[in-house]
């Protein structure tokens, strides 16, 4: 009946490349530089960060890549990974018109992509998995937002709940990575980001930091 010992929280963090308007995607460099912050700041909270990927910003292009990230996170009970281990697949985005980050409770099964994604493909009213039924199928994160939201607001962050994550290639990873970690029992959350511009670099490092702790905390 259940596992010895605290719960290790293993968080694997993905990010996109740049794409059509957005040249230099914050999220690229949030993920890139996150092992060397951490090196630097130390993590607490009781959280592992696992693996730092940068996704091409496409979406049934991408596919392959996004899988094999996803299964690389993937593991069975063994002294490096043990039974008790929760692993969380944590994903951002930019949203380039936003001023505070958004914590996105939920993916819609629809692909309607307002341009070509970067390797050209612009689906119109696509269902992202046609066997989990039509578009207007929804799959939910099984985090806490409430509680995460909370933690986020008390180290003094702009962070609010989103029920939209767009129909873009955010949406579309998010539900596939959603419908994955059903599968392996693992958790899955996107949150959007402003452009530096909005929100400096330094403060959405130290906002990435916090959100790995409210993970661990709230999981």
């Amino acid at each position: 009946m259940g596992s010895e010992g605290p719960l290790s929280v293993t968080v694997h963090v993905t990010g996109f490349k740049k794409f059509q308007g957005v040249a230099e995607n914050p999220t690229e460099t949030i993920v890139s530089n996150l092992k060397d912050f951490f090196k630097r700041r130390g993590l607490s909270g009781g959280v592992t960060l696992g693996s730092c990927t940068v996704l091409e910003t496409a979406g049934d292009g991408a596919l392959p890549m996004l899988y094999k990230t996803l299964e690389s996170g993937t593991s069975k009970p063994s002294a490096d990974h043990p039974s008790n281990e929760q692993v969380i697949w944590l994903h951002f985005g930019v949203n380039s018109g936003a001023i505070k980050f958004a914590i996105e409770r939920q993916a819609v099964n629809e692909a309607t992509f307002r341009c070509p994604d970067e390797l050209g493909w612009q689906p119109q009213q696509l269902p992202i998995v046609p066997e989990d039924g039509g578009i207007s199928r929804t799959r939910e994160t099984s985090c806490s937002t409430d509680a995460i939201v909370k933690f986020l607001k008390k180290k003094g962050y702009d962070v609010a709940i989103s029920d939209d994550a767009g129909r873009f290639v955010c949406n579309y990873v998010y539900y596939h990575s959603l419908r994955f970690a059903e599968q392996k029992g693992h958790k899955s959350l996107f949150v959007h980001v402003p452009l530096f511009s909005r929100i400096d670099e330094d403060t959405q490092m130290q906002f990435a930091a916090s959100l790995l702790e409210a993970l661990a905390s709230t999981s």
